[in-house]
């Protein structure tokens, strides 16, 4: 496997495996790479003929309080785990190479991409400027690498949305691949995050996947008023009172905007602090 720095030799190489016919796929991460991050890569290896995995903590989708110095970096276990999944290359940029000439995180950058209104959702409504930075990285991943096809896990749900959008607006021809969301025995979905959490956390942080369950479950039996389905997920989350609930809502998984009914396709998403973590989960209704 080849460990890559600069945007030019990214494009580079995979103009040299597309012009040999083969399919190239890129896998965007932040690092600290778990099963999750195995199960896309071993999609993007299945899919395609070459792998690219994407290592970068990406200043810009931090906010001023959030965890951008504290997040776990784990370089050289991420390359072990990334060849053995089946990737090819390893692109490892610097803040400098993704933001020429910024500072303090990209301060110094003119072009950021927008997604407006569908990024004010969600995530984007509790984080503000989150996925600014975050369709601002993808898409210059997106052209570094001129990727065919990019591979997202469920688990980001509106992030997926909000990337889906940024790229069939700005027809940037890369067809974007969601993979399941892959959990922990106990059903806790996996997350880079989860090493925060300490024993007493790491329990408390079932109150999502069960959740998230009960929900299922409720919509398995025929309940598809998103009132009741709401009002349910909220109640599961106060059985734990040191959970703190960010959101829970039933929503048009396009646009991200709250439903009445549940249709298939509607997703169904959480996210909580357990602790000083923020936590995500969610289930598309079939």
């Amino acid at each position: 496997m080849e460990i890559v720095r600069t945007v030019a030799e990214l494009r580079g190489w995979s103009r040299g495996e597309r012009g040999k016919g083969r399919t190239v796929g890129l896998v965007p991460t932040m690092g600290a790479l778990h099963a999750g991050h195995a199960s896309l890569i071993e999609a993007g290896a299945k899919s395609c003929g070459r792998v690219v995995v994407s290592i970068f903590v990406n200043p810009t989708q931090f906010g001023p309080n959030e965890d951008f110095a504290r997040y776990p970096r784990s370089f050289e276990a991420d390359c072990r785990l990334a060849e053995a999944a089946g990737a090819q290359v390893v692109f490892a940029p610097g803040v400098e190479e993704m933001y020429p000439e910024a500072s303090g995180g990209g301060a110094g950058a003119s072009t950021f991409v927008e997604v407006a209104g569908l990024g004010d959702r969600l995530d984007g409504r509790s984080r503000p400027g989150h996925f600014r930075g975050v369709v601002t990285v993808v898409a210059k991943l997106l052209i570094a690498c001129e990727a065919d096809k990019a591979f997202f896990g469920q688990k980001d749900a509106a992030q997926v949305a909000v990337v889906r959008r940024m790229v069939e607006d700005l027809a940037v021809g890369t067809e974007i691949v969601v993979c399941p969301i892959v959990r922990e025995a106990d059903g806790l979905a996996l997350s880079s995050r989860n090493v925060y959490l300490s024993a007493e956390e790491r329990r408390q942080a079932l109150v999502l996947s069960r959740a998230v369950r009960t929900v299922e479950l409720l919509v398995a039996g025929g309940e598809r008023r998103a009132e009741a389905l709401v009002a349910a997920g909220r109640a599961v989350f106060a059985e734990e009172p040191g959970v703190r609930v960010d959101y829970v809502e039933l929503v048009d998984w396009g646009t991200l905007e709250p439903v009445e009914v549940a249709v298939p396709g509607t997703l169904f998403a959480v996210a909580a602090w357990v602790g000083a973590t923020r936590l995500i989960d969610n289930a598309v209704i079939v």
